[in-house]
């Protein structure tokens, strides 16, 4: 069981986040996904294929850590065990979106295989959690596309497991994962690789 109440909280900031998101134009149409955390067993989570700029309660379900649907008939994103893996990695984290921005997706097209992606010397890297100066490197992981969800979310957890300080990842000619210990936090992570992505394809168009 869990805590309707909390559900309901929870559900409005999913449904507030999808608005605004899709109104940057970074979750086009019936993509993306987003979650938060309801308790320490269960999240709620889209439900598949609903446009994300018109999402309404009904449109957020709850499934545990296993990414089992609770009291629900409804069908989950395909993808929440990329969801649930990072809950269960990251005890403090409260929510994860994770979108389909045309900036991301390209520049995740553009890093070799093998390779992080970094940015360094950027004053928006502070918008990070544990990042205190432009000084400092944020590197970010590049997974390849798959079909094939819980390979990738094992892979996932893997690579977070070993490197807890990186705050997202990308997946190849996807999209961005990101995640907050609210979901205000979250939103600015969003907004803040947002800016990076942008700044970094700006850079590659004047200096190839």
């Amino acid at each position: 069981m869990f805590d309707v109440s909390r559900y309901a909280v929870v559900a409005e900031a999913i449904v507030d986040a999808g608005r605004f998101l899709y109104g940057r134009g970074w979750s086009p149409a019936t993509s993306s996904n987003y979650s938060a955390r309801i308790d320490p067993e269960h999240i709620a989570i889209t439900v598949s294929g609903r446009h994300k700029g018109q999402l309404g309660a009904g449109d957020v379900m709850v499934v545990d850590l296993q990414g089992k649907p609770v009291q629900s008939d409804c069908r989950a994103s395909a993808e929440t065990l990329l969801h649930t893996v990072l809950y269960s990695v990251f005890p403090d984290v409260g929510a994860v979106l994770h979108t389909h921005s045309v900036n991301a997706t390209v520049l995740s097209r553009l890093v070799p295989a093998g390779e992080l992606l970094t940015f360094e010397g950027y004053e928006l890297q502070k918008a990070f959690d544990g990042v205190e100066t432009h000084e400092s490197t944020v590197t970010i992981p590049v997974f390849e596309n798959t079909q094939d969800i819980e390979a990738l979310a094992m892979e996932t957890r893997e690579w977070f497991l070993e490197h807890p300080e990186q705050p997202g990842y990308l997946i190849r000619g996807h999209g961005l994962y990101t995640w907050g210990k609210t979901m205000a936090d979250c939103l600015r992570h969003v907004e803040a690789f947002e800016f990076l992505f942008e700044c970094e394809l700006a850079t590659k168009r004047v200096r190839p």
